[in-house]
């Protein structure tokens, strides 16, 4: 697709550096720098210089004026990220030089850059598809390792291509049931119905397994969410202090200090957590306190991993035991991971009680002021995650857009089941299938209209 302008942007980190990335994309792009800059070579020519190679001299002012000494990247269309004639400036990070430059080059014909249009243009010029597109921004983001896996993964194409899989396999089924209609005076078959039964069964697991896969896709995005709960002044808040290498949370040896949740998130092993430190787990006339409460119980609602602190000095093996009741009626979810943390054992003098009856509960004995055993909890928690999830070569879904998707697709898919289940005619059947179809290609942009590739790219940074 042939753009009439040349966009302009800064692409590194705006401040002050040691180096900046100014960014062109568009047919005038080498015309626009070659009105600002002056090669230290005297027999070079911008116009005659070969894709992908460097050239080193000054961008001049109006006046002719020095106003950095700089490095020119030079690509050619199609083999350039958007797929345009493009140029990369790389000069000294001052703020100055940085505004100077690219304000020299919109006076030059450039225009400035809407957010996320450079990636726009590598769409709409066929670099990638839009599901590629968006995994740009979400590697841009990524904080960890797995976050990291997924956005790579995405933007080599692997959830592209299966999602591309399940509608060409539909496309070429459709086109015989279309074929049919062509002929229905003859009373033609051309899809065997069984065959045509069996494939939308398998289609319909795969994207089963995608939309399962949206669960684990999201937490990895946002952080997999750890509520530490327990009575007050068991230490909770030093606890979440020390996993996080920082004093986030108020310590007192007053009970109720926690008044209302606090959260915060660190990697372990490339994992990101998020932690929440919530008010202590009582019953409470204090009304501030008492909403404090009811936000924990919310916590414990959302959180995957739950670390359930306790008092090992002054906690009885019947007070664990009903409070474990009361925590796992909270939970409510199999799925989730309940931890046992018995706090305070650098203030027994000898073993006051055995919690060793708590059938089936693992318990960490650690001292949060002493920092004795924190490395067991880490521990904990990395096993607590199901690695599974970023096997090599699973798609992951992690995009609420896909979701959404993936949704309307099955549910288009068991309207195509029940179709051929009650003999409908084939131009039903043809209908239904074209619906599956759409929600497929939404994903990849195969079907994609103006205002949805706005919303998508305005989320981006400008320069990307």
């Amino acid at each position: 697709m042939e753009h009439s302008d040349t966009i302009v942007a800064l692409s590194s980190p705006y401040g002050t550096g040691a180096i900046a990335l100014i960014r062109l994309s568009g047919s005038d792009s080498k015309k626009i720098c070659g009105s600002v800059f002056k090669s230290k070579k005297k027999s070079f020519n911008i116009f005659k210089s070969a894709a992908n190679t460097i050239a080193f001299g000054e961008i001049l002012d109006k006046d002719q004026n020095v106003v950095d000494e700089v490095l020119l990247h030079f690509f050619e269309a199609p083999h350039s990220y958007t797929g345009e004639q493009s140029v990369e400036i790389t000069c000294h990070a001052s703020v100055y030089i940085q505004n100077t430059i690219i304000q020299l080059l919109i006076s030059n014909g450039a225009r400035a850059a809407n957010p996320g249009e450079f990636t726009k243009r590598a769409f709409l010029n066929g670099k990638m598809d839009l599901a590629q597109a968006e995994a740009v921004a979400d590697l841009i983001q990524s904080e960890t390792a797995m976050a990291h896996h997924i956005a790579i993964n995405q933007l080599k194409g692997g959830f592209s291509k299966q999602i591309s899989d399940l509608r060409e396999q539909l496309i070429a089924f459709s086109a015989l049931i279309e074929l049919e209609l062509d002929f229905s005076e003859e009373d033609v078959e051309f899809a065997n119905k069984e065959k045509l039964t069996s494939l939308i069964a398998s289609i319909k697991s795969e994207i089963a397994i995608l939309l399962e896969s949206y669960k684990a896709g999201n937490v990895i995005k946002s952080g997999i969410p750890v509520a530490i709960i327990g009575r007050p002044n068991v230490g909770k808040s030093t606890l979440l202090n020390i996993l996080l290498n920082e004093d986030r949370a108020i310590v007192s040896e007053i009970p109720g200090t926690t008044r209302d949740s606090i959260e915060d998130t660190m990697v372990f092993h490339g994992i990101n957590f998020r932690f929440i430190d919530t008010a202590g787990l009582r019953h409470s006339i204090d009304e501030i306190e008492s909403i404090g409460i009811e936000k924990t119980k919310q916590k414990i609602a959302q959180a995957l991993i739950i670390l359930y602190v306790f008092d090992y000095t002054e906690s009885s093996l019947d007070d664990v035991i009903e409070e474990t009741k009361e925590i796992e009626h909270l939970i409510g979810d199999g799925d989730k991971k309940l931890i046992f943390i018995a706090n305070k054992t650098d203030q027994a003098i000898e073993s006051p009680h055995s919690f060793s009856k708590i059938a089936d509960k693992d318990i960490i004995y650690i001292s949060a002021k002493r920092r004795v055993n924190i490395n067991l909890i880490v521990e904990k928690l990395i096993d607590s995650v199901d690695h599974k999830i970023i096997s090599p070569n699973a798609a992951i879904v992690a995009n609420s857009r896909h979701f959404e998707a993936l949704q309307k697709a099955h549910a288009g898919i068991i309207q195509v089941e029940n179709s051929l289940k009650e003999n409908l005619p084939g131009d039903l059947l043809a209908s239904d299938i074209r619906i599956v179809l759409e929600h497929l290609g939404e994903i990849t942009g195969s079907i994609s209209n103006k205002d949805i590739l706005n919303a998508i790219f305005e989320k981006f940074c400008i320069g990307k």
